[in-house]
C-alpha cells in the first residue's frame, strides 16, 4: 500500500521570494468552500420542493370530496395522500437541518483557514521585506569592497613615488574604504542572519499551514460524502414510506367488494319496497271547506351542538385559494368557530372569518 501523499511534501518554490504552493492550497480550500455552497443550495431547494409537494398535497387530499360514499372502501385514498404530503413537509425540515448543519461546518473551517491566512500573510511579508533589506546590503558590501581595493591599489601606486602628503592622504582613505567595507560586512551579515531566522519560522508556517489545509480537506470531503449519502439514504426511505402508504390504500381496495357497496348503499337509504298504488284507488278529493290535514305539530330536530371558539396555533403558510377562504401565516393565533368534517374548517382572526385546512393548525 503507497503511503500517503502529504501536502507539506509537495507544495514549495525554487524560488524564494514565490510563494505559488501556498496559493495553490489556498486556491483549493476557496474551491472547496464554493462547493460547500453549491451542495447548501441543492438540500435548500429540494426542501422547498419537498415542502411544496408535501402542502399541495395536503391540499388535495382535503379538497378531494367524495364525503358522500356510504361505504369507506373507496375513500382511503384521500387520508393516505394526505399522509404522504406530511412525510414530504417531515423530510423538507430533516433536509433543512442537515443544511443548518453542512453551514455551520463550512462557517468553523472558514474561522480556522483565516487564522493560519494570518499567520502566512505575516512571515511572508517579513521574509520579502528582509529579502530585499539583505539584498540591498549586499550591493552596498560589494560597492564598498570594490571601493577598498581601488583605494588600496591607488595607495600602492602613490606610496612608491609620490610626495610624503599625497601618500597620507592615500592611505587616510584606503583606510576609510576598509573601514567602510568592514561596516557594510557586518551589516551585511547581520541582514543574512535576520533573514534566515524569518525563513525558518516562514518554513515552520508552511509546514504547519500545510497540515493544516490537508486536515481541512480531508474533513470537508468526509462532511460532504457522509451528507450526500444521508440525503441519498433519505430519499430512499422517502419511496419506501410512500409505498407502505399507498399499499395501504391498495390493501383496503383489495378488500372492496363492488356489490358489497351497493347493497350497503341500499340498506342505509332504502325509501321503500313497494311502488304507489294506481290513481283509481285514491282517495276523492275533499271539498274545499273540509279539513284535508289535521294540525301536526312539527318540531325541529336540534343541530349539533356549537363548541365555544377554541385558539389554534398556524403550523404553516396558507393561501387563500377562493374568496371564502382565509390567508393565514405560521405563527398566527386562529379562533375555530366550526371543524369541519371534510377537513376546513371556520376560523376568525381580527374579525376576518373563513375557511382553512384543518391539519395545519394545532390547539394551543
Amino acid at each position: 500500500m503507497m503511503p500517503q501523499l502529504q501536502f507539506k511534501d509537495a507544495f514549495w518554490c525554487r524560488d524564494f521570494t514565490a510563494h505559488t504552493g501556498y496559493e495553490v492550497l489556498l486556491q483549493r480550500l476557496l474551491d472547496g468552500r464554493k462547493m460547500c455552497k453549491d451542495v447548501e443550495e441543492l438540500l435548500r431547494q429540494r426542501a422547498q420542493a419537498e415542502e411544496r409537494y408535501g402542502k399541495e398535497l395536503v391540499q388535495i387530499a382535503r379538497k378531494a370530496g367524495g364525503q358522500t360514499e356510504i361505504k369507506t372502501s373507496v375513500l382511503t385514498l384521500p387520508p393516505e395522500m394526505e399522509n404522504v404530503g406530511s412525510s414530504h413537509i417531515q423530510l423538507a425540515l430533516a433536509l433543512r437541518e442537515e443544511l443548518r448543519s453542512l453551514e455551520e461546518f463550512r462557517e468553523r473551517q472558514k474561522e480556522q483557514r483565516k487564522k493560519y491566512e494570518a499567520v502566512m500573510d505575516r512571515v511572508q511579508k517579513s521574509k520579502l521585506s528582509l529579502h530585499k533589506k539583505a539584498m540591498e546590503s549586499k550591493k552596498t558590501y560589494e560597492q564598498k569592497c570594490r571601493d577598498a581595493d581601488d583605494a588600496e591599489q591607488a595607495f600602492e601606486r602613490i606610496s612608491t613615488n609620490g610626495q610624503q602628503k599625497q601618500v597620507e592622504k592615500s592611505q587616510n582613505k584606503a583606510k576609510q574604504c576598509k573601514d567602510s567595507a568592514m561596516e557594510a560586512e557586518r551589516v551585511y551579515r547581520q541582514n543574512i542572519e535576520q533573514l534566515e531566522r524569518v525563513r525558518s519560522e516562514w518554513e515552520q508556517e508552511h509546514r504547519a499551514t500545510c497540515e493544516a489545509f490537508q486536515l481541512q480537506e480531508f474533513d470537508r470531503l468526509t462532511i460532504l460524502r457522509n451528507s450526500l449519502w444521508v440525503h441519498c439514504n433519505q430519499l430512499s426511505m422517502q419511496c419506501v414510506k410512500d409505498d407502505e402508504l399507498y399499499e395501504e390504500v391498495r390493501v383496503t381496495l383489495e378488500g372492496c367488494s363492488v356489490d358489497a357497496d351497493i347493497d350497503g348503499f341500499i340498506q342505509a337509504k332504502s325509501t321503500g319496497t313497494e311502488p304507489p298504488a294506481s290513481t283509481e284507488t285514491l282517495t276523492p278529493i275533499p271539498d274545499r271547506n273540509e279539513s284535508v290535514y289535521a294540525a301536526i305539530a312539527v318540531q325541529e330536530a336540534p343541530g349539533p351542538p356549537t363548541k365555544p371558539g377554541q385558539d389554534y396555533r398556524a403550523l404553516y403558510d396558507y393561501t387563500a385559494q377562493n374568496s371564502d377562504e382565509l390567508n393565514i401565516s405560521a405563527g398566527d393565533i386562529l379562533e375555530v368557530i366550526l371543524e369541519g368534517e371534510d377537513g376546513w374548517w371556520t376560523v376568525q382572526r381580527n374579525g376576518q372569518r373563513g375557511f382553512v385546512p384543518g391539519s395545519y393548525l394545532e390547539k394551543i
